[in-house]
């Protein structure tokens, strides 16, 4: 997994609560036995229309949004399925953030998305819906957004216009450090060692 640097980016703001991974990725996509080639199929049933084009009218093909690293959602965003498909194809798109507001009880990622994406390099971030609206209103522009996030100050900037977040310590850590599960277990690996040795040893003698 790669280091989180700090990086300016493209927005693409889809104004939607509650988009779950059936429609970050329909069920029609997942019959693949690879972890590669999902971009395509983000937001596939919005995406495009019936006979394969582009829908001009979604958020994504919009030509500002064009190379975008950074989505923007509503609130509960990733519910419903598991399926870690879904955040393969945020990132396989090019995504690297994805921001959403909590409102009241209402989460602002389900948990399993936000596990996985952090599993996978992908940076949450949550803000209030004071700041997620701002954001929209800014994105309405016809011109491009850009927005630059530095997760090891834990700050989103629009020029003049910064909005504070936090992270997880742990999770923080090893985005920052490029670090996923199996490299976090290496890092032990001589405990890990250690501890096979004395157990082994014990079952040998049983």
């Amino acid at each position: 997994m790669e280091k989180f640097e700090t990086f300016t980016g493209t927005i693409c703001a889809v104004d939607r609560a509650n988009i779950d991974t059936d429609a970050l990725i329909p069920k029609e996509h997942l019959k693949s036995i690879k972890r590669t080639g999902f971009g395509p199929a983000l937001f596939s049933d919005w995406r495009y229309n019936a006979d394969g084009s582009n829908n001009p009218n979604f958020a994504l093909n919009h030509p500002k949004a064009n190379g975008a690293s950074i989505l923007v959602g509503r609130n509960n965003f990733g519910c419903g399925s598991s399926r870690e498909h879904a955040v393969w194809a945020v990132a396989q798109q090019g995504f690297k953030v994805v921001i959403a507001p909590r409102e009241g009880e209402i989460p602002a990622f389900a948990d399993i998305f936000r596990n996985n994406c952090a599993k996978n390099g992908l940076l949450t971030i949550e803000l209030t819906n004071t700041e997620i609206d701002h954001i929209f209103q800014l994105a309405e522009a016809d011109q491009p957004l850009s927005a630059t996030v530095n997760l090891e100050e834990q700050t989103l900037t629009f020029d003049a216009l910064t909005f504070h977040f936090q992270v997880d310590p742990a999770v923080r850590e090893k985005l920052l450090l490029g670090m996923d599960d199996i490299a976090e277990s290496l890092s032990q690996i001589e405990q890990i060692q250690a501890f096979e040795q004395i157990h082994n040893a014990q079952l040998t003698s049983n």
